[in-house]
């Protein structure tokens, strides 16, 4: 299979303005690129590539006074088959895992793990460990919140969506990755394109979109709790404890932001 993917977002910015982005699929992705994913900007402007600790490809800018555009377009090869299914996989003892991997059970900036621990126990301690209990929280969190792009806000952490039962696609990533660290699964949050291939087309404007990963069997197992069934074409943008760490954009100063646009699709 081959996908079509890009964006293009428009900012206004009334001085100069540094700018940190993170818009380029990840490096394990990118053999199957067909065409390169670059980053270009209207008006013309230098931006620095680097690889963050979370193995994440960002980019750094200045964006002038006024309105600037970031564009890219691309076609990636994919394989077409919905996101694999392992339900013998294991959990592991926290003492055993990669040292690497504990900071993936720690509280982070969206995910309150100190006010979910009880509820988590409580709700799925009797769950075998496993893929099984994974399963189980995507299973809660898919019927706890009621999706709406109207419910959006970017402070909401994973015990405020809990409490008020609605949200996106990152609040349901927030609270399952959360429900898993209660119960000492490594869990991150993913950020990427994932476009209505082999489902029936959403009646909303494409956007970018959120999902998770937990540690399992000894690698990263991928699991969407806003959507609870195995999808097609996934392209994985950036990973990281929760949202702050793979903001698309990130401007420190004044940025309006005047056009949002992302493409996906199947590519003959």
């Amino acid at each position: 299979m081959r996908i079509r993917a890009g964006y293009e977002i428009s900012y206004d910015c009334p001085a100069p303005t540094p700018m940190l982005l993170m818009l380029n699929v990840r490096p394990e992705r990118a053999a199957d690129l067909e065409t390169p994913d670059t980053i270009q900007t209207d008006p013309v402007v230098p931006v620095r590539l680097y690889v963050d600790t979370f193995g994440n490809v960002c980019g750094r800018l200045v964006a002038p006074a006024g309105r600037i555009t970031l564009r890219s377009g691309f076609v990636i090869r994919d394989d077409g088959q919905p996101d694999p299914q392992c339900p013998e996989a294991i959990q592991h003892a926290v003492e055993d895992l990669p040292d690497q991997l504990v900071e993936y059970l720690l509280p982070s900036r969206y995910c309150d793990t100190e006010l979910l621990s009880d509820l988590a126990w409580r709700t799925f301690g009797d769950t075998p460990p496993g893929w099984e209990r994974v399963q189980a929280v995507v299973d809660y969190t898919h019927a706890r919140i009621a999706f709406g792009y109207h419910h959006a806000r970017a402070t909401r952490t994973a015990h405020e969506a809990h409490e008020e039962g609605c949200g996106v696609c990152r609040d349901y990533a927030h609270l399952a990755i959360t429900l898993c660290r209660c119960l000492n699964i490594p869990a991150r949050y993913c950020t990427g394109y994932l476009g209505d291939i082999g489902v029936p087309p959403a009646d909303a404007p494409m956007d970018f979109s959120a999902w998770f990963q937990v540690w399992l069997g000894g690698e990263w197992r991928t699991f969407d709790a806003r959507h609870n069934r195995p999808r097609i074409g996934r392209i994985l943008m950036a990973v990281g404890r929760d949202a702050t760490d793979v903001a698309i954009t990130t401007h420190f100063g004044r940025a309006g932001l005047a056009g949002f646009k992302v493409v996906t699709e199947e590519a003959p």
